[in-house]
């Protein structure tokens, strides 16, 4: 996907200029113009900020089409939709299962290189998150605390409250995690 134009796409959509997305996001024009130009990618959390400012929640922004004639039970893993590529965001890779805006539920199959980490701006959204660690270990900051997770160990928090995720380990840490309702 081509995150760049499709940010551009959606601002135009919305009648926004650069200038007026990025005064709403608290980010410079400059920025704005080099990520939709693909020159720089941003992090999980100044995305969510410009998809807050447009309003937009990150399931809409990736979403995919599904046929509503014969909904899809069954993904391969080539199906999975890429929210976070791993080309960006400090190797983050956040695939999500399926178009969420069309379920209740978004279920994410998470991966961390070493050191990698969801933006040292902290997130919020509406709903719930909830997910158990399968490999590695993570840092999570939720509001002000502060809990390093391994292997077999879970969180489940509000997803108002500010938070980020940070891989302090040397390994890749892999999480299955959920989000009720999709507003990531």
């Amino acid at each position: 996907m081509d995150i760049g134009k499709k940010l551009q796409s959606i601002r135009k959509e919305k009648g926004l200029s650069q200038r007026e997305l990025a005064a709403r996001a608290g980010l410079t024009n400059g920025t704005i113009s080099l990520i939709e130009k693909n020159k720089t990618s941003p992090s999980v959390a100044s995305l969510k900020s410009l998809l807050d400012a447009i309003p937009m929640s990150i399931a809409e922004f990736f979403a995919t089409i599904e046929d509503s004639d014969a909904p899809k039970i069954f993904y391969t893993a080539e199906e999975f939709v890429e929210v976070a590529p791993q080309a960006g965001f400090g190797g983050v890779s956040l695939r999500q299962l399926g178009n969420a805006i069309s379920h209740s539920v978004q279920l994410l199959d998470e991966f961390y290189p070493a050191q990698a980490d969801t933006g040292s701006e902290l997130m919020s959204h509406d709903g719930e998150e909830a997910g158990i660690v399968i490999h590695g270990e993570i840092e999570i900051t939720v509001g002000d605390q502060i809990r390093v997770l391994k292997a077999g160990e879970g969180y489940l928090f509000d997803s108002r409250q500010p938070h980020r995720f940070r891989n302090i380990g040397t390994d890749v840490c892999r999480i299955i995690s959920a989000c009720t309702p999709p507003t990531f």
